[in-house]
């Protein structure tokens, strides 16, 4: 075995990189032809990567940017939106120790090619409920519905409503009670998402370990943040795309718009959500085409010809001698086939746990995990609830929420991710440095976000949740306090939710309990007079008349939204910067021939210990704060309408740096084991020593790296060295 060893790698030395006998091996022009089809290989592939990363990407951002319309649409909580949007790494979770361990013995190309197709019909599954559930509903007091009926919004006794009138609205109600269960159709959504998760599995261990065994070492770290920057381009697009719905109207196509009484601005607004599921469905199924034409190999680059051990198939080839080159890739299909593949299933079955126990006990390896685990929680729950914290805290529309993320925050992340590849090729960083630069992006960007705590905007003024009927702050929050001397004499229900604007710029949860005894025109231009509450704060009763929606909130709100931009901008590039060097002290800390091993169990640790719980835990934490629960047409607890602002800030932003902090803990410690067991060799390269031996000194860094974390010898070692 070991002199076979040793001609395999003359003969993968000899083939390509030196021009020798004809007889024996490839001429020179071969070789040249060579080193130019894998060159554009590796570029095709690189480029039909990226944009699945693209596909994927939109689709994911696009779920984050329809939290708060799901939410809505659907009448559910935030912990159970939580759950939904977790579902996708449960997806994950189903198939990914299969695919990420047997996937580099099959065609890796047409594996990633197959999950777009499962991703596409996944993402289509979410966008049906929108075709076989009613209409949606929204509250609204009857006089703006265009009624034909004059009805007084304060209602002193029951009999004052028309009979005509009591009689529709009963009959809708017992329609909607009907029609209730269409309310558990979010479990389609969870479904889709699932389907979403199955499918996305391969694309991340099977693409990034591909380019990894196929690329110019030195290349590999460019290539892996050319792939995650144009990934980024994805979640731009998403939630632009988020944005242009948000827009729409739900219903929109399903009814006459016209008669829609509220707008995008409304905290009841929910708009067509379903429309973007559509379109990144369809860019999917797109991106699956060019996998099924790229080969199961590309020709190995010239400076890995040397370690037969390099890439993932060398576990499972075997070569017989190298008069056999020329029929490689048949004796290989034979080989899997004919000979052994099931005897080699068994066997790579029994070599799973030696396997893990292997990876696990590299102390650099399950250190970055834990530290990865832990960050991971922080930023998908920050990433999670953003929209939905930008809405309630500084008072913007879902449409302009997604616009200012899609175009401002997640340029900041592709920035951040491209220089930090950049960093590690230009000044050639080995694994020592990686950690370092991963440790300093993290500190520095958490905190960079500790100085929002201080940037947050005040509670609305609404009348019996934040404040009192006679304008003081209110320290308690209780449902008696929604009902005042001033609205007394009215017939009012604390479960409607139809805010209205009063004049002294405090907001009343309805027309009914601001005392309001008539109201001038419909739809979204109703005014209410005589609101016998909003008179309280003037001097005159007999004036005070009240607008549909919120008021808006204090002045200084929109200065300190501008604020938020900036310091949010910085930390998402902070943060990202570390991105690239983190991969790369990934891949490095593990023996070759584990790569997607390694790939697989860290993308199913910080799926299942993040991506999972994160959404879910976040969001019962942000429910926490909510101050006016909306209710269901056949009663039950729907989604909250209204936070409580500084509540709302600590939660959300005390999570996430919380989170923050004991990941930087394990990132030190990582280098701490790093900086223990270094040597003199792996050191930067010198200004001295660059020169005309630059591309060996480069290889041999990375030796001497996985020297450093590999203490522990394995026979293929010899040959690579």
């Amino acid at each position: 075995m070991e002199i076979s060893s040793k001609e395999n790698a003359a003969f993968f030395s000899n083939s390509i990189i030196l021009p020798v006998d004809h007889s024996s091996f490839k001429s020179e022009s071969s070789s040249s032809k060579e080193r130019q089809s894998c060159c554009g290989g590796i570029k095709i592939f690189l480029s039909a990567l990226s944009f699945v990363y693209f596909a994927k990407a939109l689709s994911g951002s696009y779920l984050k940017s329809t939290i708060t319309q799901i939410e809505r649409r659907f009448d559910i909580p935030s912990s159970l939106v939580g759950v939904i949007d977790g579902s996708f790494e449960i997806g994950n979770l189903l198939i990914i120790i299969l695919v990420s361990y047997f996937g580099a013995k099959l065609h890796r190309p047409r594996i990633i090619g197959a999950g777009c197709l499962i991703m596409s019909a996944g993402t289509f599954l979410i966008a049906m409920p929108q075709f076989f559930m009613g209409r949606y509903r929204y509250e609204r007091f009857p006089s703006i519905i265009n009624s034909t009926d004059s009805l007084s919004p304060c209602l002193q006794e029951k009999n004052q409503i028309p009979h005509s009138t009591l009689e529709k609205s009963q009959s809708k109600i017992n329609a909607g009670c009907e029609k209730e269960a269409g309310s558990s159709m979010w479990i389609y959504v969870l479904l889709g998402n699932l389907l979403r998760g199955i499918g996305e599995t391969p694309i991340q261990p099977l693409g990034i370990t591909y380019i990894d065994d196929y690329a110019v070492e030195e290349n590999a770290a460019l290539y892996i943040g050319c792939v995650q920057t144009l990934a980024i381009i994805g979640p731009i697009f998403g939630f632009l795309l988020g944005s242009l719905c948000a827009k729409l109207y739900v219903d929109i196509g399903f009814v006459d718009l016209d008669s829609v009484t509220i707008t995008h601005k409304d905290v009841q607004w929910v708009g067509a959500w379903w429309l973007g599921y559509l379109i990144a469905g369809v860019i999917s199924v797109l991106a699956s085409i060019p996998f099924w034409f790229l080969p199961k190999h590309l020709p190995k680059p010239e400076g890995r010809k040397d370690s037969s051990s390099s890439s993932e198939q060398s576990k499972f080839i075997t070569e017989d001698n190298k008069e056999r080159q020329k029929s490689y890739q048949q004796h290989v299909k034979i080989a899997e086939l004919a000979k052994g593949k099931f005897l080699e299933s068994i066997f790579s079955l029994l070599n799973f746990l030696p396997s893990l126990k292997n990876l696990f006990g590299n102390p650099v390896y399950f250190l970055y995990l834990c530290a990865s685990i832990i960050q991971f929680n922080s930023l998908i729950g920050m990433v999670t609830y953003k929209p939905k914290y930008i809405e309630q805290q500084y008072g913007q529309t879902s449409s302009k929420t997604n616009f200012v993320i899609g175009l401002i925050n997640i340029p900041a992340v592709a920035f951040g991710i491209f220089s930090g590849g950049l960093i590690m090729k230009k000044f050639r960083i080995n694994v020592l440095g990686a950690a370092k630069l991963s440790l300093g992006s993290s500190f520095f960007g958490y905190l960079l976000l500790l100085s929002l705590f201080a940037m947050g905007c005040e509670n609305s003024d609404v009348a019996g949740l934040t404040v009192s009927y006679h304008g003081t702050k209110q320290i308690t929050h209780f449902e008696q306090a929604l009902f005042s001397e001033c609205n007394s004499g009215c017939v009012c229900s604390k479960n409607d939710w139809d805010p209205i604007c009063g004049e002294n710029g405090i907001t009343y949860i309805s027309a009914c309990l601001a005392g309001c005894q008539a109201s001038n025109g419909s739809g979204k231009s109703t005014v209410f007079y005589n609101c016998s509450c909003v008179g309280i704060l003037k001097s005159s009763s007999r004036s005070s008349s009240a607008v549909v929606g919120l008021c808006q909130k204090g002045n200084e709100c929109p200065k300190m939204f501008l604020y938020f931009l900036v310091i949010s901008v910085i930390t998402s590039y902070t943060l990202s910067v570390g991105g690239t060097p983190g991969y790369i002290l990934l891949l490095r800390c593990i023996k070759p021939h584990l790569k997607s091993f390694a790939l697989g169990i860290y993308t199913l640790a910080v799926r299942v210990l993040a991506g999972i719980p994160a959404p879910v835990y976040f969001g019962v934490a942000i429910d926490t704060t909510c101050l006016k629960w909306g209710s269901k047409r056949c009663g039950g607890r729907g989604a909250c309408r209204l936070y409580d602002s500084r509540a709302l800030r600590y939660v959300y932003l005390g999570l996430t740096l919380v989170l923050g902090t004991g990941s930087i803990f394990f990132s030190i410690a990582v280098l701490w084991v790093l900086r223990k067991r270094s040597t003199p060799q792996d050191e930067p390269i010198s200004a001295s020593r660059r020169g005309t031996g630059l591309t060996k000194k480069r290889k041999d860094d990375f030796v001497n790296s996985d020297h450093l974390i590999q203490t522990t010898y394995w026979p293929e070692k010899e040959t690579r060295l």
